[in-house]
Parts: C-alpha cells; sequence; structure tokens
C-alpha cells in the first residue's frame, strides 16, 4: 500500500517506465543509463517522489548472492537519492519480475508487483506497469502466471548465474527492443488493450488519472470527463517520463545536455 500523500508542497512527482537497460547491447546501454542518470539528476531539485513503472531492466534475477552484473551508475544515483530524503518506488514489469529484496533492503526502495492506488490530497491516480491488464494477451497472462511462482523461481535460481543469467541476455537481445525491428504503433480504441482496461475500471471505480508504462508509446487519452489514461513511454526512442504537480500529469521529454 502507498501511503496517501497531503500535498506536495509545491514539489512533483515523476514517473518513468521501460529503460530495457541491457538491450540492445552494452554500449547502447550504457549510453541510456547515463541519460536517465542526468535526468533522475536534473529532477531531483523538483522531486517529491519518484515512480519507476517496470521494465527499468531487460532481464533481472536477483540470486542469493548474486545480482545481474551492471547498471552501477543508475543504482549509484537512485541510492543517492534516497540518502538526500527523496521517496522511489519501483514497481516489477514483465522484464524485471525476478526482483526480491534486494532493492528493499540496500537501496531502502519498495517494489509492488500490481498496481496501487495514489492519493495526492483529493486526487486519485492509479499506477503500475501494465502488463496482464485489460482483454486479450491471454497467452502472456499464462506465462506470466509460470514466470511468477515459486516453483519457476526455485529451478531459475539452480543454475549458476554465468549460465542463466547469459541466457536471460540472449533473450533479451531477440527481444522486440533488442533487434528494432518493430515500430509501435497506436492501434485506436479497440487494439489499445490498457486504454479498455481503464475504460473498464473507470465505469466501477473513479480515479482522476491512470499511469502506466508497458506499452511503449507515450499517450495521453481521455477516460471520461475527468480522467486520463497517461502511458510514460520508453526510454530507447522517446526518453519520454511525466510529472505530477498535484493538479495536472503532464508528459515531457528528457532532452539530455550531452
Amino acid at each position: 500500500m502507498i501511503e496517501p500523500v497531503a500535498s506536495l508542497h509545491g514539489k512533483k512527482i515523476f514517473f518513468a517506465s521501460d529503460f530495457h537497460l541491457g538491450v540492445p547491447d552494452h554500449a547502447t546501454s550504457l549510453q541510456r543509463e547515463k541519460r536517465i542518470v542526468a535526468w533522475l539528476e536534473e529532477v531531483r531539485h523538483e522531486a517529491h517522489s519518484i515512480y519507476l513503472l517496470g521494465d527499468i531492466f531487460d532481464f533481472w534475477f536477483e540470486y542469493r548472492h548474486a545480482i545481474p552484473r551492471g547498471f552501477i551508475r543508475l543504482q549509484g544515483k537512485l541510492a543517492e537519492l534516497r540518502d538526500a530524503g527523496i521517496p522511489i518506488v519501483f514497481f516489477t514489469g514483465n522484464h524485471d519480475m525476478w526482483m526480491f529484496d534486494y532493492f528493499p533492503t540496500e537501496l531502502g526502495i519498495p517494489i509492488f508487483r500490481d498496481p496501487q492506488v495514489l492519493q495526492v490530497g483529493a486526487q486519485k491516480l492509479l499506477i503500475g506497469h501494465g502488463d496482464g491488464l485489460g482483454p486479450g494477451d491471454h497467452t502472456y497472462k499464462f506465462i506470466k502466471k509460470f514466470f511468477n511462482s515459486k516453483l519457476c523461481q526455485w529451478l531459475f535460481a539452480r543454475l549458476h548465474p554465468n549460465f542463466g543469467i547469459g541466457i536471460a541476455n540472449y533473450w533479451s537481445r531477440k527481444s522486440r527492443l533488442g533487434n528494432q525491428k518493430r515500430e509501435e504503433k497506436f492501434e485506436g480504441e479497440e487494439g489499445e488493450f490498457l486504454w479498455s482496461y481503464c475504460k473498464d475500471l473507470e465505469s466501477r471505480e473513479h480515479f482522476d488519472y491512470y499511469i502506466f508504462g508497458h506499452r511503449h508509446l507515450p499517450l495521453d487519452l481521455q477516460i471520461g470527463a475527468n480522467s486520463r489514461y497517461i502511458n510514460t513511454g520508453e526510454w530507447v526512442n522517446f526518453s519520454t517520463y511525466a510529472e505530477y504537480d498535484g493538479q495536472q500529469v503532464a508528459l515531457k521529454t528528457f532532452k539530455s545536455p550531452t
């Protein structure tokens, strides 16, 4: 559960997702990681809190005494921001669902696996990664249940990290962001499953904003007269994020100074 926030006191909440660090290769991922760190440094002075909405890593698995190599600049910046008193919240995505206690224990960053309600003053925001929500995608929903099972996690943990992470990194290079073959396009009212999910939920319970990742396309769509669906996009092609000032959510694009 996310604690309600009475007031942002003139600051903002920032949302970003789908960094997919690790693909398509080390050099490109490292360049993107440095851009993300520069963005975090830029927003830190305005940040009431920061929400990372999943697929931050293209693959992540925590062994009892080992984690995937790399991404140390991001981890260092997150630790610095936490030490400065800025709350950071992490949602797992379909690529980094195998996160366990490393971030909470070492960085003081709580992890959520399902959408959560964030109440700020009188407004309610529903936030999460977004995978497996809405109609369709039944194959993925079945696979997700298996990957989330204790049995699957136990079996993968039996593999030596060099072998297990090596296999996962190979899969990552074959992913849609790894091979860069698929261009994301707006699918309209029938094809945007997250949009359909938000509309259906809004008919039963009101939220001022629905903020998700996963879709890889920055979107700002009307749900009802007083409700909007925001998708934060991704950082391989767009470098987009959302900022919330306590009244409105706006999609932004980070322009790196270098």
